[in-house]
């Protein structure tokens, strides 16, 4: 069922509360996944970009909004997923890649980034101007987030006005730990107190009634808050909703807003009904969908290395362990311990840094070679069995190595979807 973001406050206050999921994933896989689940059953297709995996400089991935809305769309027509379905949204859009330079330089870098967002045709735009700059604490309060969210929001009307384009819905607030999942392990995540959600909503909604911004307000759908889950390297922390009592009484004196949930990964079905049900519809997915594609590209890689004769000894996994001790920075920082620990946090993290890797030539050379051993191969039984026993429907037949990829993203968006409303 299709269902617009403007719906979702109004459906939970009937009592009949439904979510959407939201895709934060650039892997092609990943999207056409979503796309695919979502022509299948008619259902909205939110996809979203981070600032600083997209952005007019390039991001990690090297595209600019215009690239990454150019890439889900030729992906969606390949799937005949009907553009009338899709709707593209900025995630955490702000300062942040940029925090390392003075306020005013890091900013107008902002305002460059929410205008090619906007121009590409992002309609859901997450504001998100918490973070402090070169000199500045590294979490700034209130008034001074607001102000700078509302600059930003200023720069998103015009934009929009200016392309006679739909003019966007809003997401104010932030959470903490940051996106990605935390670095160590986790006993228990406190969610945010109904006081400091309610003064997100006050502040911002009079700064930008002071900033002649009040029509904009009036189209912020989402308040990002920490419902209580998380995960880190190790382990997950899961929804407790007894924890949330308080909070949830802000949404029935805010009608207007529902909550954005973050790190939703691998709570399973359960805790996820429990948020949408809760006013938490907006379900934010990421790490978990490029963590299930590589567990099966791994396992693939094993029956591969078991059945086609000079294929090798897990070639794939020794390309991905190469490329990732030649380029350190985006895992690094956040893996400890012994070498051993740290070799296999690489591959199996729950935080999935090596989603940054699939990009790179090296890692889509060695993926090619795998496709290219298994296409059209009959995988007998006991291999499925052995290194993939949940895709053992795939066994005894020509194999399309892509299609079982999707396979397994798709069983991750299936619980999504049924936890939204939808049926598996």
């Amino acid at each position: 069922m299709q269902i617009a973001l403007t719906e979702l406050a109004a459906l939970r206050a009937e009592g009949r509360p439904a979510g959407i999921t939201s895709v934060c994933s650039a892997h092609p896989v990943v999207l056409r996944a979503a796309l695919r689940h979502g022509r299948d059953r008619s259902s909205t297709v939110l996809i979203e970009a981070t600032c600083n995996q997209v952005n007019h400089l390039g991001g990690y991935t090297g595209m600019t909004p215009a690239d990454f809305a150019a890439l889900v769309l030729r992906i969606a027509k390949e799937e005949g997923c009907p553009e009338s379905l899709i709707v593209l949204g900025g995630d955490h859009l702000g300062p942040n890649p940029w925090r390392d330079r003075a306020a005013d330089e890091a900013m107008a870098e902002a305002e460059r980034m929410v205008a090619a967002y906007i121009e590409a045709g992002f309609r859901k735009i997450h504001l998100d101007a918490s973070m402090g700059c070169l000199g500045e604490p590294a979490a700034l309060d209130d008034e001074a987030t607001a102000r700078r969210a509302a600059r930003l929001a200023a720069v998103a009307e015009t934009a929009a006005r200016r392309a006679g384009a739909t003019m966007p819905v809003y997401v104010i607030g932030t959470e903490v730990p940051p996106p990605g999942g935390a670095d160590h392990t986790l006993t228990a995540i406190e969610p945010t107190a109904a006081s400091a959600a309610r003064r997100t909503i006050d502040v911002h909604r009079r700064v930008f009634a002071e900033a002649g911004l009040a029509e904009a307000f009036a189209r912020a759908i989402g308040l990002v808050v920490q419902p209580g889950v998380e995960f880190g390297n190790h382990n997950v922390v899961s929804y407790d909703r007894s924890k949330i009592e308080a909070l949830k009484q802000v949404l029935d004196d805010e009608p207007q807003f529902v909550f954005e949930a973050h790190s939703t990964d691998y709570q399973g079905i359960g805790p996820l009904a429990a948020l949408v049900a809760d006013g938490f519809p907006i379900l934010k997915v990421g790490p978990e969908l490029t963590f299930v594609l590589r567990e099966a590209l791994y396992g693939l890689d094993l029956i591969a290395s078991d059945l086609v004769p000079d294929y090798g000894e897990r070639p794939l996994y020794a390309a991905m362990e190469a490329l990732m001790l030649a380029h350190r920075d985006n895992w690094s920082r956040h893996y400890h311990g012994s070498e051993d620990e740290r070799r296999w946090l690489r591959h199996y993290s729950l935080s999935d840094r090596i989603r940054y890797y699939w990009t790179s030539e090296q890692a889509q050379s060695a993926v090619a070679r795998l496709c290219g051993a298994l296409a059209g191969k009959s995988v007998p039984r006991p291999l499925f069995w052995q290194h993939m026993p949940a895709a053992e429907q795939f066994s005894d037949a020509p194999l399309d190595p892509e299609a079982l990829l999707v396979w397994r993203v798709t069983k991750s968006l299936a619980e999504y979807h049924a936890a939204c409303g939808g049926a598996r």
